[in-house]
């Protein structure tokens, strides 16, 4: 998916540069029914948001023992603890009380005049009234940048409205945090991470005391999918973990040298992972050790490739795009503030509009980070990737039949979007108005009927994005409140937290707790079956998680099997012999002659079941090629076929066949060169 037209974004400064990427999703508030349940709190604070939701929320599964309910593949509840704790005012919970919890910033008193963060990323002055709780004038509102949108009780509220999923994603970034004026604490991204894990958890902790202890809550982290499964069944919210940050475990990158090592990658993981952490961005906004990054536009663009300066000591590059596929234009839009946090002397370049893509794809260090969480099942964030990047993960994820791959924003171009669902990925859009979500779901409807998929969003609140502005009381098909929801079962008024009432017809998405309003906004735009394909979503991420969890790395039956070929590239001091490519040493490789018609054949022993063949070219690569294969070595029958090869790590699936011999038949070859491949993998599954 390309990022989505209508995403608002105001034009940020120096610190807004890459900060757009942190959001937080929470919603709700306290119950108004009548009766009591078990979904009610035996001992709510007060005084605190009401949750204006009557009804039980629906339990269980479907006839098909699918789970039902909306999912939110990207937020950001704790960001308020990110930046170094000062950029997103308020918090999303607090002992104290949610008058403590939900106040401005301390530089944003008495008038917001020293709220720079706001009028970098709102326009205007930043002056604002600072008073969050009971009052609420200024804010939460859907274009307030930098206050908190995510209350506990707000967050309940879309639980209550039928949301069973939610990914809280850990979000900082320390050039961000660096350069910006007000902060608190450390600046390391790591450590932010951290804070961030254990306040979730803390948030846990404080929910389940209203229910009576440990386990009792609705707010439920999770960190596999049966346990989503069974916390969805109870009616309650499965809250999974996710990591996006410019700079994973130190990964950064200064004038083109990694900072960090493969074992620095494998501690990161482990450590991600040991905290719960269960899907992750490589990279974000700055080009970084691991991957090339999906560019930003204009005003935007041009602040965070300053960031990427500041961070990296080199400022984006770009390139003519290889194929229909493209990174977001950079445009020449100067951002002045940014700008003149630049050494004397030095500009950010110009680019050329014909090339819209990074140079920078996956890195050999990305490429480990990868399989490493493909090994510890972990979910693929490839949203913020640049086209060359998102490519090879797609190769990769393609050789291992590895379905955890994950778009949950809508920052992927939408040319890779078949490959994502044809793994087995999961797709969201990111949460615009009502007329362009819906027109971007319809545009993308046929594939999620091909692949029996539902659809998601990602709210990217607290995330400096941008929400969906009021669509207007007087328009001919407006929210009427009170409205239920989409199973039914429950009944759902206007929002009231203090002395305020939001309306989404002429407030907006202004926090999370109207997420089940623009649900409605949404029914009303475009009718029931967007809805429905919504509704859907929290199964689909489960399944994909599922089988992410349950990969496992097939066999390859070419390995140290016997090859010949058709021709050998000849060499004084290096071997390009047949069985170099299938010795299982990345280094070595086999290489044809200079002509086409060239052919290399694997001899698996004894007679196999085939389904899968993966090829890694080097840079000699098959533009057209044929996958054969044979019982006795003379007689062929050809399985696959491709007149568009381009290179790279290629994937043959196929109907499954049984055959003793593999042979790979080279008939265009894709430069002036002969065919030449590093590693061939033969798979059964």
């Amino acid at each position: 998916m390309t990022r989505p037209p209508q995403r608002r974004r105001s034009p940020l400064a120096i610190l807004s540069l890459l900060l757009t990427v942190m959001a937080m999703v929470f919603g709700t508030a306290p119950a108004s029914s009548a009766q009591s349940g078990w979904w009610d709190p035996a001992a709510r604070p007060a005084p605190d948001s009401q949750i204006n939701v009557t009804g039980e929320p629906f339990k269980g599964t479907d006839a098909q023992g699918r789970v039902r309910g909306f999912v939110d593949a990207h937020d950001h509840l704790m960001s308020n603890e990110a930046f170094g704790g000062r950029l997103i005012c308020g918090k999303t919970f607090s002992e104290q009380g949610i008058a403590d919890a939900l106040k401005d910033c301390p530089e944003h008193y008495p008038d917001g005049s020293l709220a720079i963060f706001d009028f970098i990323t709102k326009g205007g002055d930043g002056k604002h009234d600072p008073d969050g709780w009971p009052t609420f004038k200024d804010w939460p509102a859907h274009d307030s940048l930098t206050h908190q949108q995510n209350y506990y009780a707000w967050v309940e509220r879309a639980w209550r409205g039928g949301q069973r999923v939610l990914v809280n994603d850990l979000v900082t970034n320390g050039v961000i945090c660096s350069v910006y004026f007000f902060k608190d604490r450390s600046c390391d991204e790591m450590t932010s991470i951290r804070l961030q894990a254990r306040k979730t958890y803390e948030m846990q902790s404080f929910i389940d005391t209203m229910y009576g202890g440990p386990g009792k809550g609705w707010f439920r982290i999770v960190t596999d999918s049966a346990q989503a499964r069974e916390v969805i069944e109870q009616g309650k919210l499965a809250v999974v973990l996710g990591v996006e940050t410019s700079e994973p475990f130190g990964c950064k990158m200064i004038l083109d040298i990694a900072q960090c090592s493969k074992q620095d990658v494998d501690r990161g993981l482990d450590e991600l992972h040991s905290l719960g952490v269960r899907s992750m961005f490589l990279c974000h906004k700055f080009d970084n050790a691991l991957c090339g990054v999906r560019f930003d536009s204009g005003t935007l663009g041009t602040a965070i490739n300053v960031g990427q300066f500041l961070s990296t000591g080199t400022f984006w590059k770009t390139e003519k795009c290889t194929g229909p596929q493209h990174d977001n234009p950079i445009g020449l839009a100067s951002a002045t503030a940014a700008e003149k946090r630049l050494p004397v002397g030095v500009k950010v370049p110009s680019y050329a509009a014909d090339a819209q893509c990074n140079t920078r794809g996956l890195t050999e260090l990305g490429e480990y980070a990868v399989r490493g969480m493909m090994q510890r099942k972990m979910m693929i964030e490839i949203d913020h990737m640049s086209v060359k990047a998102v490519g090879r993960v797609l190769d990769i994820a393609e050789a291992g039949s590895y379905a955890g791959l994950i778009s949950s924003h809508g920052w992927m171009d939408a040319g890779w979007t078949e490959r994502v669902y044809r793994l087995g990925g999961f797709i969201t859009q990111y949460m615009n108005g009502s007329e362009g979500f819906v027109a971007e779901a319809r545009r993308t409807k046929d594939l999620r009927d091909k692949y029996g998929v539902g659809y998601g969003y990602g709210t990217d609140m607290n995330g400096v994005g941008g929400w969906p502005g009021p669509r207007g009381a007087d328009t001919s098909n407006p929210v009427r409140y009170p409205f239920r929801s989409v199973d039914g079962g429950s009944v759902i008024d206007k929002q009231t937290t203090g002395d305020r009432t939001w309306d989404i017809n002429t407030d907006g998405a202004s926090h999370y707790g109207l997420v089940p309003d623009w649900l409605e906004d949404i029914r009303q735009v475009g009718g029931q079956d967007v809805l429905d394909d919504l509704f859907k979503g929290a199964e689909s991420y489960l399944r994909t998680w599922g089988a992410s969890e349950n990969h496992r790395a097939g066999v390859n039956l070419a390995a140290g099997s016997s090859a010949s070929a058709s021709s050998t590239e000849w060499n004084l001091f290096t071997s390009y012999a047949p069985d170099r490519a299938v010795d299982g040493r990345a280094q070595t490789r086999w290489a044809s002659g200079w002509s086409d018609g060239q052919w290399l054949r694997i001899d698996l022993g004894t007679p196999s079941l085939v389904k899968r063949v993966t090829l890694e070219w080097e840079r000699a690569y098959g533009k057209a090629y044929r996958i054969e294969v044979s019982d006795n070595g003379d007689d062929w029958r050809s399985v696959w076929s491709t007149t568009a090869g381009d290179g790279g790590l290629d994937t043959a699936q196929f109907a499954g066949t049984t055959a003793r011999y593999v042979r790979v038949l080279g008939q265009e070859r894709g430069t002036k060169w002969g065919y030449s491949l590093y590693e061939v993998g033969i798979y059964s599954t």
